[in-house]
């Protein structure tokens, strides 16, 4: 089942995450009753472990609220950093989580104090808790995958450790009976290390998003070939990209040929970025702009003087060429701005006489003082 809809994705992660907070509650209060009458700390711990995952379930049912929001005013780029804010949450807990039980355990295993001797409710509570936390981890990751929430991905991992530290207290139970006790410490810190391992990863990818690091070199490289594939294309430039929750915004400038008009030229990018679209469903927004030449090393940008805007230009031609055109001759001008200066198209209206070489080479003469100005290409227009 797909979820295309900002709604449809809500509604799927608050189901399997009130299904997971239930199990929790559940299992919470099975383990603790259990522990008690069986009095074994480690279970009791274990029953604990359970009611903060219901806690966590709670923090994800609100941040997911409001991360599949649709954009507006005060969040135009939509609401997906709440949900890598929420896994950075998650991430630390679940580390916070292996750093308790590492704790507990290395002071255990000093002590080797396993003072319990625990009855079959005792294993089966355990053994519940391991099938019940498995199978809600299973269902939480397989739905976090489809939704592609990193949030959901890490709530399922947090099941998942709650699920280890059950396989932790069951080893424990059946190494008291056995007559190992040291055997519950071990393990608690080999799955404390697991799970720390886990939140370490979440954590540290989702801190990356936040501050918004380049996307992978491959996807990139990717992205700028589609890009070329598109005819009218000369150059990509400048193209650079980020991680808005669950889904990439970009930003690329696209070189084409300084003759197109505005409106070719936009156009081509406009299939640029259905392309893009196309190939890439988790691009959520593309921004591209249009160049006529490569500025990528941002000296034209920065370091070239200002060029006059067509009203100077305008008023300035048409003064030089008041004796050279005939009086409303002049019908439009043309400007393209290349390479720091302004190439000119003129149209004029009128008789042949008009486009005469010598008026034309006087109107080249007449502004060439002028350094801003580049090719002069006069043109009669059509009747």
């Amino acid at each position: 089942m797909t979820y295309s809809t900002p709604a449809e994705k809500t509604r799927a992660a608050h189901r399997v995450t009130l299904i997971g907070m239930i199990l929790d509650i559940a299992l919470g209060l099975l383990k603790i009753i259990v522990g008690v009458i069986a009095q074994s700390h480690a279970l009791v711990a274990d029953g604990i472990h359970s009611f903060t995952d219901a806690g966590t379930d709670i923090l994800v049912i609100v941040i997911t609220r409001y991360s599949h929001q649709k954009p507006d005013r005060e969040h135009p780029y939509g609401h997906g950093k709440f949900e890598t804010l929420g896994t950075v949450v998650l991430g630390s807990m679940l580390i916070a989580v292996a750093g308790a039980m590492a704790y507990d355990s290395i002071l255990r295993l000093w002590e080797q104090d396993a003072q319990v001797t625990p009855g079959w409710p005792a294993l089966l509570a355990a053994a519940l808790s391991i099938a019940g936390k498995e199978w809600i981890y299973r269902y939480t990751l397989d739905i976090g995958k489809k939704l592609r929430s990193d949030l959901i991905i890490a709530n399922a991992w947090h099941s998942r450790s709650d699920a280890l530290s059950s396989v932790v207290v069951l080893v424990a139970l059946l190494g008291v009976i056995a007559g190992f006790p040291w055997l519950d410490a071990v393990a608690a810190i080999i799955v404390a290390i697991l799970v720390g391992k886990i939140g370490i990863e979440l954590a540290g990818k989702s801190v990356k998003e936040l501050v918004e690091t380049a996307l992978p070199e491959e996807q990139v490289l990717a992205l700028r070939e589609l890009a070329l594939s598109v005819e009218g294309v000369r150059g990509v430039h400048d193209l650079r990209g980020r991680y808005l929750g669950p889904d990439i915004v970009i930003d690329l400038h696209l070189q084409v040929d300084s003759a197109l008009s505005v409106s070719e030229g936009h156009y081509i990018g406009v299939h640029v970025a259905r392309k893009i679209r196309e190939k890439f469903e988790h691009i959520s927004d593309i921004t591209y702009h249009i160049d006529t030449e490569n500025d990528t090393d941002g000296k034209k940008r920065t370091g070239s003087p200002l060029l006059p805007l067509r009203h100077d230009v305008t008023e300035i031609l048409q003064q030089r060429w008041r004796d050279l055109t005939p009086e409303g001759s002049i019908k439009r001008l043309i400007l393209h701005y290349i390479n720091g200066q302004v190439h000119v198209e003129v149209m004029i209206s009128g008789n042949e006489r008009h486009l005469s070489q010598e008026m034309v080479k006087s109107m080249r003469e007449s502004t060439a003082d002028l350094a801003w100005l580049g090719e002069i290409k006069v043109w009669k227009e059509a009747p």
